[in-house]
């Protein structure tokens, strides 16, 4: 079993309904997004690969476009513009065309922080 993963930065902006420092999150203001694209699988016999990183990069530029240099406040199905949601948002965006995502992550690296999503409701 492989795992194979391609990452994509974005910069958008949005605004954040919070238990504390509400006040500078409710006022819009951006961060640089770093997301990366988990696949697993077997390659493939002929090729020698579980996907052409041509076909990856074409599903990941749809998300990138969606989201970079966007108010993501305005994208109707993502919701709240937490790291949670935004994990969410890009898996169920690549899902229908990658059957073998495996899990997607998104950091801020300027602030140290990281949440990933793996299409698996778990138990609390």
């Amino acid at each position: 079993m492989f795992e194979l993963s391609k990452q994509f930065r974005f910069d958008a902006a949005h605004t954040l309904d919070r238990l504390i420092e509400t006040e500078s999150s409710r006022r819009i203001h951006g961060h640089s997004y770093r997301a990366e694209v988990f696949l697993r699988g077997r390659p493939d016999p002929a090729t020698g690969m579980i996907i052409d990183l041509g076909v990856l990069q074409r599903a990941i530029e749809d998300a990138h476009d969606a989201l970079d240099h966007r108010f993501l406040d305005e994208i109707d199905d993502l919701g709240p513009a937490t790291m949670e949601n935004l994990s969410r948002w890009i898996w169920d965006r690549l899902r229908p065309t990658l059957a073998n995502l495996h899990r997607v992550s998104v950091y801020r690296d300027s602030s140290g922080d990281a949440c990933s999503y793996w299409g698996e409701e778990v138990a609390a």
